[in-house]
C-alpha cells in the first residue's frame, strides 16, 4: 500500500483557509496559486475529499482547455471544460426536405440558466489561461469557485486575466518528492530571473547552446522528445519541415500523411469530439490525422483522432495553403459544401454549386503540423519529455515565456539556446 505524503507547512496552511471559507465564509472566490512543483494539484484533491465533496458531482473540476482538462482526467480526476459547464451552443441550421441537415449558418454561446443543483464547489484549473470575461458569466451562477494556477505563467492570449494577481494564499515551498527534480529547480531559478547556465542537471534536464546543437545529437534529441515548444512561427515551421524528413517523410509531401502530428488553429465548436460533448475540435487541440486526401478549391478532406480521446473524427474539410504555401486559402470560418457525388468545394463557387446538389455544408477545418508549436498553443499542457528553443528575447514577458515552456516538461527536459 504507497504512502501518502504529508502535507507541506503552507500546504497545511491552505487547507485550512480553504476548509474555513468554504463552511463559514460568505465570499464566492478563493485563489489559491502555486509555483511549478509545489504540489497544488495534490493539495486540491485532498482538500475536495477533506470537504467531503465527491469530483465530478457535488464538486466539478474544469480547465480552459481541453488539452488542459485532459492532464486532470489522465490524473484519475472527472474534468471538462469552463465552457461545457457554464454554456450552451444554439445554432441556425437549414434542412432539405428529407430533413438533413445541409447548413449550419450560425453559432453562439449562451451562458446556462442554472447549474446542478448538487454541486457546491467549482475548481477552476489553470486560471491564468481564463480571460476576465469568461470568469464574470461563470461566477455569476453564485457557486463557490476555488481558483487555482501558477501566476508566473503567461496570461491569456488577447484577454487578461486579474484573479491571480490577488491570491488567498501562494504555494512556494516544494514538496519532498520534487526537490531534487532539476526541472523544478531550472523553473524556480528562470521564475527568480536567473539565466540557466549551460550543461547537464541530473539525468533529466540540460541546457545546450545553439550553435552546438546540431548533426545526431541534435536529429536525437528532437525525435525523442513527445513536444517541441518554440517562441516564432518562423522557427516553428523550419523545425516542422525538418522533423518530418528525420521521420522519412518525402519532400515533395506537401500535405499530411497518416500519422503526421497536427494541431487545430481554428475554434469550431460544432464538430464535439466526445459523445458527452465536453471537448470540441477548438485551437491547440493536437492530434493525429488519417486518410488525407485532397479535393477542389485548395480544400481536403482528413480523419481526426485527437491525443487525448480515443474517437475519430471523419471526413473533415480542410484548408490545404498553409501546407502549400504557408498561408491558409480561405478565410477564418469559410464554409466548404459537399455536394452529392462526393466532391468537396468551397462555398463561393455558385457556378459548381449550380449544376450538383449540395448534400452538406461544413465549417472548414485549419490544421498545421505540431512536431514544434509555440509556446502559447502548448500552454495547460504537460509532456514526458520536452525540447525548448529559448527565443525569449522576442517577448515582452520573456522570464514567463520561458518559465511556461519549461514547465510544460514533467520527467526530461533540454533546452537550445
Amino acid at each position: 500500500m504507497s504512502r501518502v505524503p504529508a502535507l507541506t507547512s503552507d500546504q497545511a496552511e491552505a487547507a485550512e483557509l480553504i476548509e474555513e471559507w468554504f463552511f463559514h465564509l460568505n465570499t464566492q472566490i478563493f485563489v489559491l496559486c502555486g509555483y511549478a512543483g509545489t504540489g497544488k494539484t495534490f493539495l486540491v484533491d485532498y482538500i475536495v475529499r477533506k470537504l467531503g465533496l465527491v469530483p465530478g458531482e457535488s464538486a466539478a473540476f474544469i480547465a480552459p482547455t481541453g488539452k488542459a482538462a485532459s492532464v486532470l482526467i489522465r490524473g484519475g480526476t472527472p474534468a471538462g471544460t469552463v465552457h461545457s459547464l457554464i454554456y450552451t451552443r444554439e445554432e441556425d441550421i437549414e434542412v432539405n426536405e428529407d430533413g438533413e441537415v445541409i447548413s449550419e449558418r450560425f453559432l453562439r454561446f449562451v451562458r446556462k440558466e442554472k447549474l446542478p443543483k448538487e454541486l457546491k464547489l467549482i475548481v477552476v484549473d489553470e486560471t491564468s489561461m481564463v480571460s476576465d470575461d469568461v470568469l464574470k458569466d461563470l461566477l455569476s451562477f453564485g457557486v463557490k469557485c476555488l481558483f487555482c494556477g501558477d501566476p508566473a505563467q503567461l496570461p491569456p492570449v488577447g484577454g487578461t486575466n486579474t484573479l491571480l494577481t490577488m491570491p488567498v494564499v501562494t504555494l512556494k515551498e516544494i514538496v519532498r518528492q520534487e526537490r531534487a527534480n532539476p526541472i523544478i529547480g531550472l523553473s524556480r531559478a528562470i521564475r527568480e530571473g536567473e539565466l540557466p547556465a549551460y550543461g547537464v542537471y541530473g539525468d533529466c534536464a540540460a541546457v545546450i547552446p545553439a550553435r552546438t546543437f546540431t548533426g545526431e545529437t541534435r536529429r536525437r534529441l528532437l525525435m525523442q522528445a513527445d513536444q517541441v515548444i518554440v517562441g516564432t512561427n518562423r522557427t516553428r515551421a523550419r523545425l516542422n519541415r525538418e522533423m518530418r524528413g528525420y521521420l522519412g517523410v518525402p519532400a515533395e509531401a506537401e500535405l499530411p500523411i497518416d500519422g503526421e502530428k497536427l494541431i487545430c488553429t481554428l475554434n469550431d465548436w460544432s464538430k464535439p469530439l466526445d459523445e458527452r460533448g465536453d471537448f470540441h475540435l477548438v485551437n491547440g487541440i493536437m492530434g493525429r490525422c488519417y486518410r488525407v486526401r485532397p479535393q477542389e478549391d485548395g480544400l481536403g478532406q482528413l480523419d481526426f483522432r485527437p491525443d487525448f480521446l480515443p474517437d475519430l473524427l471523419e471526413d473533415l474539410p480542410f484548408d490545404t495553403g498553409v501546407f502549400r504555401t504557408g498561408r491558409y486559402y480561405h478565410g477564418y470560418g469559410a464554409k466548404a459544401c459537399l455536394l452529392e457525388g462526393g466532391t468537396l468545394v468551397h462555398e463561393d463557387n455558385i457556378a459548381y454549386l449550380r449544376r450538383l446538389r449540395v448534400k452538406r455544408e461544413d465549417t472548414i477545418c485549419r490544421f498545421e503540423f505540431a512536431y514544434a508549436v509555440t509556446c502559447h498553443k502548448a500552454q495547460g499542457s504537460e509532456y514526458d519529455s520536452v525540447v525548448v528553443f529559448d527565443e525569449s528575447r522576442f517577448f515582452e514577458e520573456g522570464r514567463s515565456w520561458l518559465y511556461t515552456a519549461v514547465t510544460r516538461a514533467k520527467k526530461k527536459l533540454v533546452i537550445v539556446r
